[in-house]
């Protein structure tokens, strides 16, 4: 891989992060109510702007020519399935605490972003580093 594709894909890294972002503020955001029903809109708006960047950092990553995808999917499979535990482990905190309805669904929502921003952050820069 060039230094011109290393750099860029150093911006899906950034998007990815700031999905990542999306989802901490709006986990926060949530977090900070309980045990009493939050305001939902800041979340979800964040839920969504999260997945929509996530969306975005994978179609610069297609653009990216010479993009190495095997070190990407090696190094993104072993870092989802990490995430996707730990965010079992919260969604199940947030359950056990007797969360219910639309409240669950926005905290599933940003638990999504945070289980697939992480990895994604992580692989993309593996693998723009991988020749």
């Amino acid at each position: 891989m060039s230094a011109t594709s290393r750099t860029a894909v150093a911006p899906a890294a950034w998007v990815a992060t700031g999905a990542l972002t999306c989802a901490v503020i709006g986990g926060i955001a949530m977090a900070s109510y309980a045990p009493r029903r939050p305001p939902l809109t800041l979340p979800l708006i964040l839920g969504l702007v999260g997945l929509a960047a996530l969306a975005s950092a994978y179609g610069m990553l297609v653009r990216t020519p010479g993009f190495s995808w095997s070190s990407y999917a090696r190094v993104f499979r072993w870092a989802l399935l990490a995430y996707v535990i730990a965010s079992a482990l919260i969604e199940f905190a947030f359950v056990r605490d007797h969360t219910r309805g639309a409240p669950l669904a926005v905290v599933s929502l940003l638990l999504v972003d945070f289980a697939l921003s992480v990895p994604m952050t992580i692989a993309t820069t593996v693998a723009s580093l991988a020749d």
